[in-house]
């Protein structure tokens, strides 16, 4: 044929002339069939004649292919003149002749079949019931296409069972469901996956044929002949196992042996189970080996959960959070303890009175173990959010017991701003002020770490003893980030103040700088009384020399601002001195103010005693005492000697200068002995001021409720005066409710007549 030609379509009709039907045809034609059954059955399918089958056909027939009169298209040549066969009697209406035929015949083959698996001895059983398996599945694809135009004619139109779902329906009631068969077969599969479980190689292949049979066979054969069983026994083997090993192991090894037999059952699933078997067998070990045994495990004597966490068994913990995951309440029962045991532990470490004595300590061990468990929570809990929830929440349950920790974490800013920063990379300062920052979260009187970093934030400014600037600007940043910018305005205002000052001393040195060429040199920091900390006006007796100075700055600041005062704050001044001692060397000493007026007495006295000097200098004898601990008990810093030697001054002690005084260092540095903590008065002080500076602010907060809300009961202005206030400190419910008496008595407010416990806004 060529391209250009059309191409044909051939069609093939059905004979026109009427057929006569013999009256033994059907019987004759079904023995035909059953005989090419029967062949197939015995594996002589291939012996099969042609000429025997089809001799009565009338076909077109090629070589591959046959094409039927109806339009079916069979493959292959072996079996095309059955199916013609098969063709005529459901044409001839003996459908049901055939159909019936065609289950007596393979019934009749698999009940021989299953006399011979009967037969079959240990092993050899399943392997027998595979071969046979094999052997029925080809043939029943033989018999159906044989049979294909009654499979898809006759059985639809008389709701019979199809051919195909019809040899599986007679093997599983005559060879799986047989009598002799079934039990066994059960117990074998369950044998080999026991041995499978106690170490012993099996065959794979084998077990993913059988298992492929009854999953063949049906969903319920599959779940109920072999699953449910398989559950059952898998459910008894776990439970005995799980208490024989959990008596004689520690939780980590039980852990591990859990994780395996998990992972042992999820392989055995892929390899010849049915895969929607795995969730009920992983249901099962996690039942019997997690889920039972999990307060037994997380409480271990000397090896559960708390010893995991002390020994940072991140493996361990791991293992264990992955397994009690997939539980209920296996994460919370984790959790629960974790949160427990931080608690209890954070609460000894912050009210141990030896942790208490070194604020800086203190708070590196707060830190420590912050570290400590945001290690845990990322290794091995996978930065579980509910985890770290459960961190800050315990982390700000116990630092808040202790009342005096917002003291000691702006100490420990003091400290790490002050020295220990010296050579350290701006990434590792950002993140120490990150840790602080963390700390600082957790606390609920924010306003009282504001109250002392000011304090500690105004030493370190005006004895220029800050590490960097920059550092000090980031923590105020991350501050006004947190708390907004009303917590950090008057410590920005800080720094504004000592640009002022350095201003303002260019211009009083250029007014004045001849006159004062040859005396001392006096540096002033003015302080803008509203941002800095508050301070008790404390004057001392200074030098004639240093006096005439500051007299003559007085006159010159006052001179140039209008309608100002000024007070000389004594305490938080530095000096530098040149000292020549009895050998004839000459040192720099950087000193405080008081320090400097007590060395300046002895330009005209050899020797003085502590009461001569504090009335010389009307330095606060607390003040006095720390600044000659520093002069005469440091080593290598003791430029006056004491009589008698001690570590402690006394009001009868006496003081000389310490003419055998030597040092490697040209200038050295003299800190005044202090208080890391503050003393109890000073604390009650601090507290008091604390407490002032709040009822300004509650009240503020009572009057922008009420103001909104017009009428409140006293319950809801508690409440939300709390949640208003929470960012700066945790307000008082009692205090809370003085303040609203006051803004009463104030007429800022009224209680209603008819419910007394309604307050209500006068505008």
């Amino acid at each position: 044929m060529s391209s250009g030609q059309k191409k044909r379509n051939f069609q093939i009709e059905a004979f026109k002339h009427k057929v006569v039907v013999d009256p033994k045809y059907a019987e004759k034609t079904w023995k035909v069939l059953e005989h090419a059954i029967h062949e197939i059955y015995n594996h002589n399918a291939s012996g099969l004649s042609f000429e025997e089958l089809y001799r009565d056909d009338h076909l077109v027939m090629s070589f591959d292919y046959l094409i039927t009169p109806v339009g079916f298209v069979f493959s292959g040549r072996r079996f095309c003149c059955g199916s013609r066969n098969a063709y005529n009697m459901v044409l001839h209406k003996y459908g049901e002749k055939l159909y019936s035929g065609l289950v007596s015949t393979m019934t009749f083959h698999l009940q021989t079949m299953s006399k011979s698996i009967e037969a079959a001895h240990g092993g050899s059983f399943l392997e027998e019931l595979n071969s046979k398996w094999s052997d029925h599945n080809k043939a029943l694809q033989m018999i159906r296409d044989i049979l294909m135009y009654m499979d898809r004619t006759f059985i639809p139109s008389t709701h019979k069972t199809p051919v195909h779902e019809l040899g599986l329906n007679l093997w599983r009631d005559n060879v799986v469901h047989s009598d002799k068969i079934q039990t066994r077969l059960l117990n074998m599969i369950l044998e080999l996956i026991l041995r499978e479980r106690t170490g012993e190689v099996i065959n794979r292949g084998l077990m993913r044929n059988i298992i492929k049979m009854l999953m063949d066979l049906g969903a319920s054969v599959y779940q109920e002949d072999f699953e449910k069983p398989f559950l059952d026994v898998s459910a008894d083997f776990y439970r005995v196992e799980s208490q024989e090993f959990i008596e004689c192991s520690d939780c980590g090894d039980y852990l591990k042996k859990a994780e395996q037999r998990l992972n042992e059952e999820i392989e055995r699933v892929s390899h010849y189970l049915d895969v929607k078997s795995e969730a009920k067998i992983t249901n099962v070990v996690e039942k019997e080996m997690i889920a039972n045994h999990m307060l037994g495990l997380v409480h271990m004597e000397n090896s559960g959960l708390v010893k995991m966490l002390l020994d940072d068994k991140f493996e361990d913990l791991g293992r264990m959070y992955n397994l009690f995951r997939r539980v209920p309440n296996g994460l919370s029962t984790i959790r629960d303890v974790m949160t427990s045991h931080i608690r209890d532990t954070g609460k000894q470490l912050v009210t141990d009175p030896e942790k208490s004595k070194n604020p800086v300590e203190f708070v590196e061990c707060l830190l420590e173990k912050r570290d400590k468990y945001d290690k845990i929570i990322s290794l091995a809990f996978g930065n579980d959010k509910t985890f770290q929830n459960a961190l800050n929440s315990s982390f700000e349950y116990f630092i808040n017991l202790n009342p005096r920790s917002p003291e000691y974490i702006s100490l420990f800013v003091d400290d790490k701003l002050r020295k220990g920063l010296k050579g350290v990379k701006e990434e590792d300062i950002e993140l120490i002020l990150d840790k602080v920052m963390m700390l600082f979260r957790y606390l609920q009187e924010k306003d009282v770490f504001e109250k002392y970093y000011k304090q500690h934030l105004a030493k370190r400014l005006l004895s220029g003893k800050t590490v960097s600037d920059d550092a000090e600007r980031s923590l105020i940043v991350k501050l006004k980030t947190e708390c907004g910018y009303q917590f950090t305005s008057k410590l920005e205002g800080m720094f504004t103040d000592m640009k002022t000052s350095q201003d303002t001393m260019q211009g009083f040195y250029t007014t004045y700088g001849a006159e004062l060429a040859n005396g001392p040199t006096l540096v002033v920091q003015v302080l803008t009384t509203g941002s800095w900390p508050t301070q008790t006006s404390v004057t001392c007796n200074l030098p004639s020399e240093m006096l005439a100075l500051c007299e003559k700055f007085r006159s010159y600041y006052l001179g140039t601002h209008t309608g100002r005062r000024l007070s000389w704050q004594t305490n938080m001044g530095t000096a530098d001195l040149r000292a020549t001692f009895g050998n004839g060397q000459k040192y720099e000493l950087n000193v405080s103010t008081y320090q400097m007026c007590v060395l300046m007495l002895f330009n005209g006295a050899d020797s003085l005693s502590y009461r001569e000097i504090e009335q010389a200098t009307e330095i606060p004898s607390s003040d006095l005492k720390r600044c000659l601990q520093s002069l005469a008990c440091v080593k290598g810093k003791n430029v006056l000697r004491k009589e008698p030697m001690s570590k402690d001054i006394a009001e009868d002690d006496g003081f000389s200068v310490n003419d055998k005084f030597t040092s490697k260092l040209r200038k050295v540095k003299i800190g005044t002995v202090v208080a890391q903590k503050e003393s109890e008065p000073e604390k009650q002080e601090t507290r008091q001021r604390v407490e002032e500076d709040r009822k300004p602010q509650i009240e503020a907060a009572v009057v922008r409720i009420m103001k909104s809300r017009r009428v409140l009961d006293h319950n809801n202005i508690i409440a939300e005066v709390t949640k208003q206030l929470q960012s700066r400190f945790l307000a008082n419910p009692g205090e809370i409710k003085k303040r609203i008496e006051s803004l009463i008595e104030r007429d800022f407010l009224e209680r209603d007549n008819a419910d007394r416990r309604l307050y209500r806004y006068l505008a």
